[in-house]
């Protein structure tokens, strides 16, 4: 079993941006500018929030963190979305999710700018991936693809299980899986909660990647000797023998499943690092304007 270490490929993603990014500045471009708006108090937002900003800092963007209550109206919202749209200066704008439940996830998605929609999540974005034309890809999926691609893991005529359908994870990295390039061309199922026979449909996966966002839902006794194991899961779990009153934990049972796979991600350590790579490196394409001229 090898661990897909997610900390350790994440930090030479981070140090290669770092080094584009001197280029950039030295040869007269312009500074990636990253956006992000969070709302409310919700700790494991201010969490990831915080994480985004410190990247930035570390690998030489500049980074602008808007703030609003709970309370904030849609209209508000929306209506700062498209100020910063209009922002010449800012690259790649984010909203942090979740968000209060009076406010449209989607209307909030389908006003930021294509062009500056880094977390991947547009309708044209998602379009245009499926396409196979030139896109932001959602960062989660991304940050997957990329940890497979780095650790050079066949996938052409595998079956790949995606556990979970959602339109952030789920739905593109399924897309993703089955295209014509590398990593890709796998045989790809999805299964959900109400799929039937899971456990079996499981077992016959070279690759299973889970995305349920149900912590340990992925047991030994589902998986076959010698997959390849991804979990995207990450849920803060009680704990009373931490200091914190939490544990982070995945979607997979990481001890019981890991003596069988070839290649496993650990929680936390594995897809979360990614997925802030995934972010930066869509940011610093946006600022060169690689995908939207």
């Amino acid at each position: 079993m090898q661990l897909l270490d997610g900390k350790l490929i994440s930090a030479q993603i981070k140090e290669e941006l770092k080094v584009e990014v001197q280029k950039q500045i030295e040869n007269g471009g312009k500074i990636p500018h990253l956006a992000a708006i969070l709302v409310g108090t919700n700790g494991a937002s201010e969490t990831y929030v915080a994480s985004k900003i410190k990247n930035c800092g570390e690998i030489g963007f500049r980074s602008s963190l808007i703030r609003y209550d709970s309370t904030v109206t849609e209209t508000e919202l929306l209506d700062k979305i498209i100020e910063i749209n209009q922002d010449d200066d800012i690259d790649g704008l984010i909203v942090q999710l979740p968000l209060p439940d009076h406010i449209s996830v989607d209307k909030v998605i389908e006003t930021i700018d294509v062009r500056k929609d880094v977390d991947g999540f547009h309708p044209i974005n998602l379009g245009r991936m499926a396409k196979g034309l030139p896109s932001y890809i959602s960062a989660t999926p991304f940050g997957v693809i990329e940890l497979i691609k780095r650790y050079k893991i066949e996938t052409a005529g595998k079956h790949c299980v995606v556990v979970g359908r959602s339109q952030i994870v789920g739905l593109p990295v399924s897309l993703l899986m089955q295209r014509n390039t590398y990593p890709g061309n796998s045989t790809v199922t999805i299964i959900h909660s109400r799929t039937q026979n899971l456990k079996e449909i499981c077992l016959q996966a070279d690759i299973i990647i889970a995305a349920l966002g149900r912590p340990e839902f992925i047991t030994a006794d589902m998986v076959k000797e010698g997959a390849v194991v991804i979990d995207v899961g990450l849920t803060r779990v009680e704990d009373a023998t931490k200091k914190s009153g939490f544990a982070l934990k995945g979607d997979v049972k990481f001890d019981e499943v890991a003596p069988k796979c070839s290649y496993i991600t650990p929680v936390p350590g594995g897809v979360g690092l990614m997925t802030i790579a995934a972010l930066m490196t869509n940011t610093l394409l946006s600022a060169r304007k690689e995908i939207y001229g």
